[in-house]
């Protein structure tokens, strides 16, 4: 079987184009530098779980990587590690969110950002996301804030009152012009002027002196005096650090464009003396639950243990996932996920059937019009719902041989990430299932204690029985087993 070539970009993908933020288009995709790409992505904040919600903004750039290789490009993904610095929502009074999670938790900052990444780095895993090329975090870099803050105080953008360092927006004129901002209304700005001697409420904090009297866990000496930077320099820092002083992409969420967004441009182009300092911005929208975003601030979470606890596979909510462009809201319910579990299933069962079956050799002239309407639609925005909706067509084709079948999915699922080569026909796993009456009771035992959210019980009755060769199951009408 002919394999799938890094090296030939698969049709369609041309002309790649993506919605532009900064310009409100879609507009064809064009590199700085030749055959090479870099991503900024604003990762988590890691003072408590990353629920379901942030993962779609992860999900944005996992995909957008994965068509850009297939493209041809060599990509580079600089994702970064929020543990300092992140002020109460995205104001510049109160208390920095790690600082407010170790003191409530008796844990120390550096415990609690370490043991919250590692969940958000596991669940990316199960999420069948790439890994990053780099994951900075901005305790690391304080030297490269504190001298992006030095660049902008001899260029005159910054002034210092009695807490700290701030951003002069008057001196960047098109501070407004990212967001589409009316800054004489402070209610379309979202931020409310809770330190007195700011000079505008759309000001920010790029240094915040530590009070009088007051220790805290994370603090630097500065030109400014001891203290910690604010949220927004900490990805300008590092993104040029690692990507240079102008690149291709930056990525977040919708709720970064007002404020972060804004503030990361202002400075940057403010220090660095470019524009743009991003040729492209792209923004995913919401998970939604019933009219409201997931947040930690309503208590409407999910984590992806949840949806495992729950007996979904991870892989089933990549393919939810999948279901809504990335620009539109997206609304989460369990009977939404259910049927996109269904969904998944019944593709990887297609897909290992047609891989087990494949003999023969590849028609081209049966596989190029799928292929090609499966990129097309890739390159379209990152059209996953279109392209979703091609694979699954073609894995029930009945006038596709299975060696076209498979040859497909195979390509397809560069940009899927399902793993279908190496993945096992649900079929087959629940024909594998077993009948010890020992064995079911134990499994019915770990049923209950989920049902109960005992979760501590049901991972330990896991534990036992993988280490005695059983392998479970989990899926939406329970959980099975199997010997290994």
């Amino acid at each position: 079987m002919p394999g799938v070539s890094p090296d030939q970009p698969p049709p369609g993908l041309e002309q790649l184009r993506l919605f532009n933020t900064r310009t409100r288009r879609v507009e064809r995709f064009q590199p700085r530098e030749p055959g090479k790409v870099g991503i900024y992505t604003c990762g988590p904040t890691v003072y408590a779980p990353q629920h379901i919600g942030n993962m779609r903004s992860q999900f944005l750039p996992d995909i957008l990587r994965r068509v850009l290789i297939a493209a041809g490009y060599d990509v580079n993904l600089v994702t970064n590690i929020t543990d300092v610095g992140h002020l109460v929502g995205d104001l510049d009074d109160g208390d920095d969110k790690m600082e407010v999670a170790a003191r409530s938790s008796g844990r120390s900052a550096a415990e609690i950002a370490a043991h919250f990444t590692a969940q958000w780095a596991d669940d990316r895993r199960r999420l069948g996301m790439l890994e990053p090329d780099l994951l900075p975090c901005a305790a690391a870099h304080i030297p490269e804030q504190i001298a992006m803050i030095e660049q902008l105080e001899a260029g005159g953008h910054t002034y210092v009152i009695d807490d700290g360092v701030y951003f002069d927006v008057s001196t960047f004129p098109t501070y407004a012009d990212f967001a589409r901002l009316d800054l004489d209304d402070q209610d379309t700005t979202g931020r409310i002027d809770n330190v007195a001697a700011k000079r505008h409420p759309a000001d920010f904090a790029l240094w915040k002196r530590s009070p009088e009297g007051v220790q805290r866990q994370q603090e630097w000496e500065s030109p400014w005096g001891r203290g910690f930077p604010g949220w927004h320099i900490e990805c300008s820092a590092m993104a040029t650090k690692y990507l240079g002083r102008q690149f291709d992409i930056h990525t977040g969420g919708v709720d970064h464009i007002g404020v972060h967004h804004t503030n990361e441009i202002a400075q940057s182009e403010s220090a660095l003396g470019v524009h743009p300092w991003v040729d492209m911005w792209m923004h995913n929208e919401f998970l939604d639950l019933g009219g409201e975003k997931m947040s930690k601030s309503t208590g409407n979470l999910y984590v992806v243990q949840d949806l495992v606890d729950r007996g979904f596979d991870p892989l089933a909510f990549r393919y939810f996932l999948l279901q809504a462009h990335y620009r539109q809201q997206q609304a989460f319910t369990f009977d939404a996920l259910e049927a996109a579990a269904t969904a998944y299933r019944r593709l990887v069962g297609h897909a290992v059937r047609a891989r087990d079956a494949a003999a023969g050799a590849v028609d081209p002239a049966r596989v190029e019009p799928e292929r090609r309407r499966f990129w097309e639609a890739m390159a379209d925005d990152l059209n996953a719902p279109q392209a979703l909706a091609v694979a699954s067509r073609v894995a029930k084709s009945a006038d596709l041989p299975a060696i076209d079948r498979w040859w497909l999915l195979a390509d397809f699922d560069r940009v899927l990430g399902f793993g279908f080569a190496d993945a096992v026909d649900p079929e087959s796993v629940d024909e594998a299932t077993g009948t010890d009456e020992v064995i079911d009771g134990r499994v019915a035992e770990r049923e209950a204690a989920r049902q109960r959210r005992d979760f501590t019980t049901a991972d330990r009755i896991r534990d036992e029985l993988a280490a005695e060769g059983v392998v479970l199951v989990d899926t939406p009408t329970g959980a099975t087993w199997r010997r290994s």
